[in-house]
């Protein structure tokens, strides 16, 4: 079998010296050598040398193929690295990958941490907002972040989050002749690092203290979220996520919006979601709610009034509607929802809970009356305070 034309190269701080033979070999008989400007000085390449394009863009190596081509990336290609963007592109067949150990087992073997025990993140473009829902007391974690400034980012993000009690160990060069270590308080982080920036490439390694963990099942407090009063409440919002039964990777269409409560949980669950929203100022609080728990690139949010705004958006395995059902809408989502698509509608009004009887009479499903109270001050003593009855219909195509 002939040799691939290119060939993946994991490399860390120590430059060429952490090569293997077969690695070393690839990069003398390249043509072209892809990388990043740190990579390509620490493998000392000389004119064949391409920086990668601003913004990133994996075309000008596909255009290079069926030439000898090699592709620096730091540690192991495949983990959060070019590795999976590139392959995607192409055929078994037509790369090699000489990987080494990631920066995350470098952190874990100095720390003497168990890596399987970690929660491992690439933040270089992504939210910090993401760590919301792993931290824990006690937990650790090792975060891979674009420079010095994303460092005091995370430090005043844990603290403003109630985390200001952790412990970071903020790591720069690992594996290098450069390799520091600095081990900080969240809390005090910030003024450290501002009269000694942390240099690139940095990674933060935490273990989470002094705040409460996210409720890791729905129904979380109402008080997490931007609203107006528009809110499927926690107790309603359990009961619908647990209707929905959202599973790893499926999509919902979450109709009226409002807050997109029911959307954040379901994503929060692994999903991803389509929230569709009227009302601009609604939208803004969804948009906030998204960014809240890190979850823009899970939640998409589009301005709009159902069942009009569903045209060309990606099909859903499962529809809520909180507010504003009605037969024209039931009409235009049978239209779009695939086979074992399952729909929930909960309905407050006299209306919309007739017309589900009536869809419940025709089609089957599950119909649910759900009549909750709360205790609240009544004078000097307390009294229960019902809520509306919330009548709640579910259906499978």
């Amino acid at each position: 079998m002939a040799d691939p034309w290119l060939t993946l190269i994991g490399l860390n701080e120590d430059g060429l010296s952490g090569l293997s033979a077969a690695a070393k070999d690839a990069l003398d008989q390249a043509e072209l050598v892809f990388g990043g400007p740190r990579h390509l000085q620490l493998a000392a390449i000389d004119a064949r040398g391409r920086p990668w394009p601003q913004p990133f863009d994996v075309a000008p190596v596909l255009a290079a193929r069926g030439r000898p081509v090699v592709v620096l990336a730091s540690g192991d290609p495949f983990w959060y690295g070019v590795g999976g963007s590139l392959a995607a592109h192409l055929s078994p067949e037509e790369w090699r990958c000489h990987a080494q150990p990631s920066t995350f087992s470098l952190v874990a073997a100095r720390l003497g941490w168990r890596l399987e025990a970690c929660d491992c993140l690439g933040l270089h473009a992504s939210p910090i907002a993401q760590l919301l829902p792993r931290l824990a007391p006690g937990r650790q974690l090792i975060t891979l972040l674009r420079d010095g400034a994303a460092v005091v980012q995370l430090a005043d993000w844990l603290s403003h989050e109630g985390w200001g009690q952790s412990p970071l160990w903020v790591m720069e060069a690992v594996g290098g002749p450069r390799e520091r270590c600095r081990m900080l308080r969240a809390d005090a982080a910030a003024a450290a690092l501002q009269a000694d920036p942390a240099q690139a490439p940095v990674t933060v390694a935490l273990i989470a203290q002094g705040g409460a963990a996210l409720p890791a099942v729905p129904g979380r407090p109402d008080d997490w979220y931007a609203h107006d009063g528009q809110i499927t409440k926690a107790p309603a919002r359990a009961l619908t996520l647990a209707t929905l039964a959202p599973r790893r990777g499926e999509r919902l269409w979450d109709i009226g919006g409002g807050s997109g409560s029911v959307a954040v949980e379901w994503c929060l669950a692994g999903g991803l979601a389509t929230s569709i929203e009227q009302h601009a100022t609604r939208v803004a609080n969804i948009r906030s709610n998204a960014e809240r728990f890190g979850l823009q690139a899970r939640m998409q949010v589009v301005h709009g009034l159902a069942p009009e705004a569903l045209q060309d958006l990606p099909a859903p395995q499962a529809v809520f509607v909180g507010g504003g059902f009605d037969a024209a809408l039931f009409a235009a989502l049978r239209a779009h929802m695939p086979p074992g698509c399952r729909l929930v509608v909960n309905a407050v009004t006299l209306e919309t809970q007739a017309l589900l009887v009536q869809l419940h009479g025709e089609l089957g499903g599950q119909l649910l009356q759900l009549e909750l109270s709360s205790a609240a001050a009544l004078g000097r003593m307390r009294s229960w305070k019902a809520a509306r009855p919330l009548v709640q219909w579910s259906w499978q195509v």
